[in-house]
């Protein structure tokens, strides 16, 4: 029976794809070759090549009146605008959506400009936002990698949490004979499998379900600082392989960013012989592996994983509000100063308890008059009129007084006192004859 008002059965779960820019346009064509191939998927770039690639996806040109498809020229600002112009219809497709996914590459024009604009908008519909970028290898250049970084703190300030793969970080995943478009391919298959192994932990049939609230709670206007990893194992001791092999990821910079975590939500996959007690394991060894945050945990099934054990891990190190900017060091100051001054406050007001109370300095300052006031004021108080200088007579005049010496008393027999051809022991206004007046 329908209830007025009242859905007859709960929707499903909206996930959204966007890829921004060349590599996040080929990242998502490349997801949607695998196990997600039914989640709706809009690609965008600045560039026409866009158009060829082969993705069930929607596609758009950002900035054809702009830059009539030739793309940005490596300027994130100019990538910008072009997304601004087109906020309808990019708000058209976000529609609807719960979750959405920015995925790009950051450093060049595109999705260094545009993934933050994108971000934005999905928020603005409701949807929780993840953004899963990648970095430029440092021989990519100093402007790249200062563009990368400029880009990224934007997205942070757009998404609710923005999941961080370095480029560089794979040189320890790869040997020295690994092609160049092997390695992008790693790139695009690890983005893979953050989106994957989120969306399994929301969507399949799981032995622990993670809902999607929860998901919400823990990085929903959070700006966190994430990271992922996967690792996946098989045989007898495939629940101790799989969180050694997850630890040791370089992704995690061996382990550190789980000891630094505050958040960390676990996908377990496993096939039908996933035992619960194998569950307990893997958590059991994870858990001591992260000694100050949360692990918010999922177990799902999957058949073609029989007799193998998949785990990720999406590690957030919760940052301040950036829409505020931080909570920083400023602020902590103005915080303690607001304590000090309650501190003097209540001295003033309870002198029993901060002792006495100390003497004013202040002064108030005199009355305000009009000059009609004034003359009245000095009627009725004669002490206070100005008093007349008299009139002096003539200036008297000192006369000059004519001192000689005639003695030099008790000096009269010594020696005199000669410096440079002077007499230093006759007075100095009768060597020199000045007269005093």
């Amino acid at each position: 029976m329908n209830i007025a008002g009242f859905e007859s059965s709960p929707r499903s779960l909206v996930i959204k794809l966007v890829g921004v820019g060349g590599a996040g346009s080929q990242a998502v064509a490349q997801m949607l070759a695998g196990p997600i191939s039914g989640i709706p998927a809009l690609l965008l770039h600045t560039n026409a090549k866009v158009n060829a690639l082969q993705a069930d996806a929607e596609k758009m040109i950002l900035g054809k009146q702009r830059m009539h498809g030739l793309g940005t020229g490596g300027d994130p600002d100019i990538a910008r605008a072009a997304a601004e112009d087109e906020e309808t219809c990019l708000t058209k497709f976000l529609q609807g959506a719960d979750l959405v996914f920015v995925v790009a590459g950051l450093g060049g024009g595109t999705g260094t400009g545009a993934a933050p604009v994108i971000a934005r908008l999905a928020r603005a519909q409701g949807a929780l936002v993840l953004g899963l970028v990648t970095l430029p290898f440092q021989f990519e250049g100093s402007r790249r990698l200062k563009q990368a970084q400029e880009g990224l703190h934007k997205l942070r300030r757009s998404a609710d949490a923005v999941i961080c793969l370095p480029n560089q970080k794979f040189f320890s995943m790869i040997d020295e004979k690994t092609g160049v478009a092997d390695t992008f391919r790693l790139s695009n298959e690890l983005m893979s499998q953050g989106v994957v192994g989120i969306w399994q932990m929301l969507t399949r049939k799981s032995l622990i379900p993670l809902d999607f609230a929860y998901l919400r709670s823990v990085v929903g206007g959070q700006n966190a600082e994430s990271s992922f990893a996967s690792a996946e194992a098989r045989g007898e001791a495939r629940t101790r392989d799989v969180v050694e092999k997850l630890a040791a990821s370089p992704l995690l910079d061996q382990g550190r960013a789980l000891e630094q975590a505050t958040d960390v939500l676990v996908s377990l996959v496993g096939g039908d012989d996933l035992s619960i007690s194998e569950v307990e394991k893997v958590m059991e060894q994870l858990t001591r592996l992260v000694p100050n945050g949360q692990v918010i945990m999922g177990a799902a099934l999957d058949p073609s994983l029989t007799g193998r054990i998949s785990l990720t891990v999406v590690v957030s190190k919760r940052a301040p509000a950036i829409n505020a900017l931080t909570k920083s060091s400023a602020d902590e100051t103005a915080d303690g100063l607001t304590n000090r001054c309650g501190e003097i406050e209540n001295s003033l007001l309870n002198p029993a308890q901060g002792g006495q109370r100390p003497v004013s300095r202040y002064i108030a300052p005199p009355p305000e008059t009009t000059i009609e006031g004034a003359e009245k004021l000095m009627q009725s108080r004669p002490d206070l009129a100005p008093t007349r200088r008299k009139k002096r007579g003539p200036a008297m005049q000192q006369g000059q007084l004519n001192f000689q010496i005639t003695s030099r008393g008790r000096f009269e027999k010594s020696e005199p006192t000669i410096h440079e051809g002077e007499d230093l022991d006759i007075p100095t206004y009768v060597r020199r004859g000045i007269a005093l007046n």
